[in-house]
């Protein structure tokens, strides 16, 4: 499939499902938001959302080793080295598992000073530090989930991917509505109900992979630092990503509660803090989309790489540009027509300040997709082909510098400038993701030219 088959139906086969996987995934996390902002109220979505870059954290270091496993396991099989495939597969589980301990245990018995770390006031402290503590317990288990996603759709498991993820999802909704409406729990049952359900189908996922019916195989592992240094060369761009871009919502977080207090007045900081996650949560809506898209393309692009076929690689890459092009179009366009809608999922009706503010913001910040799509696809290209370098440019760029940098710079417009600042980041990341999408293009020309003249 990946090494002959044409490059469209290809897309429609692996990236249409893997957009869908992808878009199941962070519903999981939709409708945690629309649970709490409804049932729960403005304080408990405010000290969630504080919480949440500490959990987003732990799935990072997860997330490092599996998208990191993932590129060279995908180029050892395009050289048709299963050996060393299954060898990284192993490890990159066992490393996964070790790593989600250890972090499970930090969050639990660090929740307190943790929680104030990332700006969480006396009236938010106890709910974030129940928040923390609850999705600890199940890190181990949730954490690997994300990775086992990357390894079914190498293996070609693609539409059992997708499965598991919708599957996951309407776990997490059947959880949600007993733990908060039969058993009235409040954000502790929110966590429960996510963590069980990742947790559960983390099991199920590693089926294939223990009834040997998968491409990949459990072998024994063989340790070594090169294997590990490749990994996190080829992880940390995705690590780099979330882990900026969670220090970034922390930065944010607490520039939230010192501007919302001084615009607002009391109270204000809290509300500006909810409008954010409202942010965070319409975003859900569209970014998994485009990850989904490019993502999925990965391991396509680095078996074609990895097999030295580099006119396959550029006609797969158009493909994943054009797709993820309409979908930003796409996102763009509907966060602009529909904000007060998309609002209202996650606010009370009876909570109009927080309902005007978070369409006001919706507003601002949907343009950001008119961008966003080119920056997702480049860095995603860049790490399945091998490219850490220029990934981790990017990756760090539009999580950490850039915000940070729009940040000071726009500190003057109030509230408004932190809702625009995501669209000033995409814009920079576009421009910088060009410049280097040009750089690597000439690379590949001088390839295909060696490629003929040894041919010759």
């Amino acid at each position: 499939m990946y090494a002959s088959m044409r490059p469209w139906r290809l897309f429609f086969i692996v990236a249409m499902p893997g957009m869908v996987s992808m878009f199941a995934m962070s519903i999981y996390s939709i409708i945690e938001g629309i649970f709490i902002g409804q049932i729960l109220g403005e304080g408990a979505f405010a000290a969630v959302n504080i919480a949440m870059p500490l959990v987003m954290i732990n799935f990072s270091l997860a997330d490092l080793i599996g998208v990191g496993a993932s590129a060279p396991i995908s180029i050892a099989l395009g050289k048709n080295d299963h050996k060393t495939a299954n060898n990284i597969f192993s490890c990159s589980v066992i490393m996964i598992f070790t790593v989600s301990v250890v972090m499970g245990s930090i969050m639990f018995f660090a929740a307190e000073p943790l929680a104030r770390l990332m700006g969480a006031d006396d009236m938010l402290l106890d709910t974030s530090v129940r928040y923390l503590r609850t999705a600890a317990l199940c890190s181990p288990l949730a954490a690997i989930f994300f990775a086992m996603d990357n390894y079914l759709r190498i293996s070609g498991f693609v539409k059992t991917s997708m499965f598991i993820n919708i599957g996951c999802n309407l776990l997490t909704l059947a959880l949600l509505t007993f733990f908060l409406l039969v058993c009235e729990m409040d954000v502790v049952g929110s966590a429960l109900a996510t963590s069980l359900s990742m947790s559960a189908c983390s099991i199920v996922a590693m089926i294939p992979f223990i009834m040997k019916k998968a491409l990949l195989k459990f072998a024994k592992p063989h340790f070594s630092v090169s294997m590990i240094k490749r990994i996190a060369a080829c992880g940390s761009p995705v690590f780099l990503n979330n882990v900026s871009g969670r220090i970034t919502s922390i930065l944010m977080n607490i520039s939230l509660m010192t501007l919302g207090a001084k615009v607002l007045g009391e109270g204000g900081g809290q509300t500006a803090v909810a409008v954010y996650a409202v942010l965070m949560y319409a975003s859900d809506l569209c970014w998994p989309l485009l990850y989904g898209i490019a993502d999925s393309l990965s391991p396509a692009l680095g078996f074609n790489w990895g097999a030295s076929n580099f006119g396959r690689v550029k006609s797969i890459v158009k493909c994943a540009f054009i797709g993820t092009g309409l979908v930003g179009l796409v996102s763009t366009s509907v966060l602009f027509f529909f904000p007060d809608t998309i609002a209202s999922w996650f606010v009370k009706a009876e909570d109009t300040r927080l309902l005007e503010i978070s369409t006001h913001a919706i507003r601002l910040f949907c343009t950001a997709y008119l961008f966003r799509w080119f920056g997702v696809t480049t860095q995603s290209y860049f790490s399945a082909i091998g490219k850490p370098r220029e990934a981790t440019i990017l990756s760090v760029g539009t999580a950490f510098v850039f915000p940070v940098l729009l940040m000071g710079a726009l500190w003057g417009f109030g509230l408004d400038g932190i809702w625009f600042n995501f669209v000033g980041v995409n814009m920079l990341t576009a421009l910088v993701s060009l410049i280097l999408l040009v750089r690597v293009l000439k690379e590949i020309r001088k390839k295909e030219q060696k490629q003929a003249e040894d041919a010759c």
